[in-house]
């Protein structure tokens, strides 16, 4: 084991290159996640989170790629990795969890069969300790009658059971570091809090690191320890959930917490950021919230260095709010 962060990632940069020109989905992103801490990674739909976790993970595909940037898990820079060497950490010392989970089922596969090959593709364990670990996980994700429920097919499951068992998928090797992108979100309130409890116990008692990808906020502030604010591909604001969210720096952060509609009075219309995420393809020098801004002045056309206002807190902002 390393003695510092286990994730850190540093200036990543990732970019698609298509004929209409080059798409910055994910422009000069840092953060750390230690073991045990659980990371919430929040921002708009197209700010760039999801391509953040599939470049850890190297699930990027042509045209896109990573030009610049570590990514440095345990030691090792994931962006060295051949492919033989990445077999022996997806899904066992890395997993991820994706929003929608036929992308982790085979349809024509049982439940079981899947789960086993999970466990057996990178432990030696006989068929009964792996359907044994299968049973266990589904237990931990709140699925009754665990051993027909191995036996069903994925059609057999609603939308939320299946999300279940994708993350139980995720949990059964008992990985170092889980993505999750938005895994809830198809969940009921109740579900969705077991899947919560869950999580946070499984990174308490494991020291199971945690990058939790989503735009909502009420998840990040009863679930994470750190949260990191992206804006088209940038990372704008991070630091400790507390002060983040209760005394957000970045007008973007204080946009997305004022836009959250419990903290608007009864009788008033909801607050909103005004104005459209900018085409990642046009993006030019300068600070990319400019344009939705309120507090923007011509001296936003530049870009604004990192800064650090506090111990734990990086900015990236020419106007931090006071």
């Amino acid at each position: 084991m390393s003695g510092g962060p286990l994730l850190q990632v540093d200036g990543l940069r990732m970019h698609f290159f298509t004929k209409a020109g080059v798409v910055k989905a994910v422009d000069d992103v840092s953060f750390t996640v230690g073991r045990g801490e659980i990371l919430g990674l929040v921002g708009e739909s197209g700010s760039g989170k999801s391509m953040t976790g599939y470049s850890i993970l190297g699930l990027v595909d042509p045209p896109g790629r990573v030009v610049e940037g570590r990514i440095v898990f345990d030691g090792t820079d994931l962006t060295r990795l051949d492919p033989a060497a990445w077999r022996g950490i997806r899904g066992n010392r890395i997993a991820m969890i994706f929003q929608d989970p036929m992308m982790t089922l085979n349809p024509v596969l049982r439940i079981d069969t899947q789960i086993v090959e999970a466990v057996q593709a990178h432990s030696g364990v006989s068929r009964e300790s792996a359907l044994a670990r299968a049973r266990e996980a589904l237990v931990r994700v709140g699925i009754a009658s665990p051993d027909e429920r191995l036996r069903a097919y994925p059609h057999q499951f609603s939308g939320g059971m299946r999300q279940r068992v994708a993350i139980a998928i995720a949990l059964v090797n008992g990985p170092d570091l889980i993505i999750a992108d938005e895994p809830t979100t198809a969940l009921d309130v109740t579900i969705q809090g077991q899947i919560l409890f869950e999580m946070q116990k499984v990174c308490r008692e494991s020291g199971t690191a945690l990058l939790w990808i989503t735009h909502d906020l009420s998840v990040v502030a009863g679930l994470a320890d750190k949260v990191c604010v992206m804006y088209a591909g940038r990372f704008v604001e991070s630091g400790p959930v507390a002060d983040i969210l209760d005394r957000p720096l970045h007008p973007y952060s204080r946009g997305l917490i004022d836009s959250v509609p419990a903290r608007n009075e009864r009788g008033q219309p909801l607050r909103q950021i005004p104005g459209m995420t900018p085409s990642l393809l046009s993006l030019g020098p300068g600070c990319p919230f400019r344009e939705r801004c309120s507090s923007a002045t011509p001296r936003c056309a530049e870009s604004p260095e990192v800064t650090e206002p506090s111990p734990g807190r990086r900015l990236r902002c020419f106007h931090p709010a006071r």
